[in-house]
């Protein structure tokens, strides 16, 4: 797709100079249509590129914005430092691989020929040159516009280099080219600029792909032509669902020239789409409501703080500070919020009171339990692995033995200790849960049972006597029966494995589901995590209270993430923000 610029306007006045070169939003577009704009990831290459460019001073704000905080505590902050923070705590799934680091051995080669992209436009001759040096690329054009894109290059170079393109193809520039000069465009708030492309784009295509429409709409937001942002979208709407971006930049431009009602009515569209909102969507709402005085939006933003509740989200450290913001500016209300952590026994360090538990009702575990047994047991895909009748037996197993205290996945416990011994660790385990007087079941394989150095039989026997056993098939997926024999026990029963049981929950057929049972398994995974030999086996402390949205009238809990904590999807937060009400 091909566009001639002399049959719009003239060139010269179309890509006129605009020495404006402010910085642009404060996260990438990640469209389609820049895929390629990550070129040279390989450092295999024979060259790489780079902007001669200020370094990248959003990564350094972030971390001098951390040591400030760290060096002055944090407002209001309360830590309880621990080196084994639980099990789902966020960052703890980064510190188990660190670890085990991995060898060295896959380190990248240094890059060779290093070749800067132009700071300043350049003319015909320069850039003939220029493409000399490249002339083993096919494509010159697209791939020069992409890695501008990528690093962000001045629109002034990039307009130099669609004037050399246009003047060596008879006035032409392809739509892809034109497409990445509006991204630097709308990246560097060059609205002018903005406004020239979109009315080429008008004039010569009757209809965008979803890609140009998306750079349009975020292009235009900022300027008082950002209605014609909403038009944009409605024309993606006529060929797909938008994006939860596109509505995120419609709501943002009408937040932003002062129409509310615009920007909720949006925001409701985009979750009648079964879209989950962008944080910085949410964000916008609360920044915009700490200059409005009114119940109903109020109302709104609490609606938003419980959104976040249903569906077990968390906010990021920004977004947390609006919140905080927007509580302590409702006049009258003499709210305070402090960011801290929540103890062991689920108390408040804050504000001192108890934290939601996060033990099932017995409706949730009743619900959770038929959930599991029809979708994971039943409907699941452990017969690729699993008889139909050895789950029968080990299900008459199970309802022959009193209810258990503690399932044991045997084989992942033995395996926990590589240099151990597995039927010694196994029988440590077990030993050291005896003394407690716990009924335990563990769960092992076949091959378990046959002698050999790492199962030996005077240990295995030793198991035996302290615990009920049921040895699979050695093909046998233990999981499921783990999950049986647990929910079958009752709420008060635990369980022992290194296995997150990420695939188990997957299987379950909706939301609400899934939310209970990952809350379930927080309330009862045991894992262990020091065994040194001859030492005592340490377990890691199963959390008391649930990590999501909570309040009671007088105050809110809100976890919520930190901006230099990795957290995986199974991890939760151990940040608070704590607000209450001051008397």
């Amino acid at each position: 797709m091909a566009f001639c610029f002399t049959s719009i306007r003239s060139f010269p006045k179309l890509w006129k100079n605009n020495p404006y070169f402010g910085r642009g939003p404060g996260h990438s577009f990640n469209i389609f249509l820049l895929k390629d704009c990550y070129g040279i990831r390989n450092q295999q290459k024979l060259f790489s590129l780079k902007m001669a460019s200020p370094q990248n001073t959003k990564a350094i704000n972030l971390l001098n914005a951390k040591a400030r905080y760290l060096r002055k505590g944090g407002e209001g902050n309360n830590k309880v430092s621990s080196e084994f923070p639980h099990l789902f705590a966020a960052g703890a799934a980064k510190k188990r691989s660190q670890m085990n680091p991995q060898s060295n051995s896959h380190a990248l080669s240094p890059v060779r020929n290093i070749i800067q992209l132009p700071t300043k436009p350049l003319n015909s001759e320069q850039w003939d040159k220029f493409k000399e040096d490249f002339k083993r690329k096919e494509n010159f054009e697209d791939w020069i516009i992409s890695q501008m894109a990528h690093y962000n290059s001045s629109v002034d170079v990039a307009k130099s280099l669609l004037a050399w393109v246009a003047a060596r193809n008879n006035g032409i520039v392809g739509y892809n080219l034109l497409v990445k000069y509006l991204y630097l465009c709308v990246f560097h708030k060059q609205t002018s600029e903005v406004f020239d492309v979109y009315e080429i784009m008008k004039a010569r295509y009757k209809t965008l792909e979803s890609g140009g429409n998306t750079l349009l709409i975020r292009g235009l937001i900022h300027s008082d032509r950002w209605r014609e942002a909403l038009l944009l979208l409605e024309d993606i709407k006529k060929v797909m669902i938008p994006s939860k971006k596109n509505y995120h930049d419609c709501i943002k431009g009408a937040l932003l020239h002062q129409d509310v009602n615009i920007a909720w009515n949006l925001y409701q569209e985009l979750l009648s789409h079964d879209l989950v909102p962008m944080m910085e969507t949410l964000k916008a709402f609360f920044d915009f409501g700490k200059d409005i005085r009114d119940d109903r939006y109020s109302n709104k933003l609490l609606d938003i703080l419980l959104y976040l509740r249903n569906n077990k989200l968390y906010p990021g450290e920004l977004f947390a500070h609006s919140i905080k913001t927007w509580f302590e500016s409702l006049p009258g209300e003499q709210w305070k919020g402090q960011f801290t952590t929540i103890q062991k026994n689920g108390q408040c360090l804050g504000c001192g009171k108890t934290i939601e538990s996060v033990h099932l009702s017995p409706e949730e575990y009743e619900f959770l339990k038929e959930k599991v047994m029809r979708d994971v047991i039943d409907g699941g895909d452990q017969y690729k692995k699993t008889t139909p009748q050895e789950l029968k037996r080990f299900q008459n197993f199970v309802k022959c033995c009193p209810p258990f205290d503690i399932v044991i996945d045997g084989l992942n416990v033995a395996k926990m200790f590589p240099k151990a011994r597995e039927s010694q660790v196994l029988l440590d385990v077990v030993s050291q849960l005896a003394k407690q007087n716990l009924r335990m079941l563990v769960l092992g394989r076949k091959h378990m049972l046959t002698p050999c150095f790492r199962w030996r039989k005077d240990e295995i026997q030793k198991v035996q006597k302290q615990a009920s056993c049921f040895f699979a098939d050695n093909i046998s997926e233990d999981d499921p029966f783990l999950l049986y024999a647990t929910l079958h026990s009752g709420n008060h029963c635990k369980f022992i494995t290194q296995d997150l049981l990420r695939d188990h929950k997957a299987c379950l057929p909706d939301a609400k589901a899934q939310r209970l049972f990952f809350k379930w398994q927080q309330g009862h995974q045991l894992a262990i995590i020091n065994k040194l030999p001859g030492s005592k086996i340490t377990f890691q402390h199963i959390l008391n209270y649930d990590t999501v949205v909570q309040t009671t009238g007088d105050s809110w809990h809100i976890p919520c993430d930190e901006d230099l904590v990795e957290r995986y999807s199974y991890e939760v937060p151990t940040r608070w923000l704590c607000l209450h009400r001051e008397t």
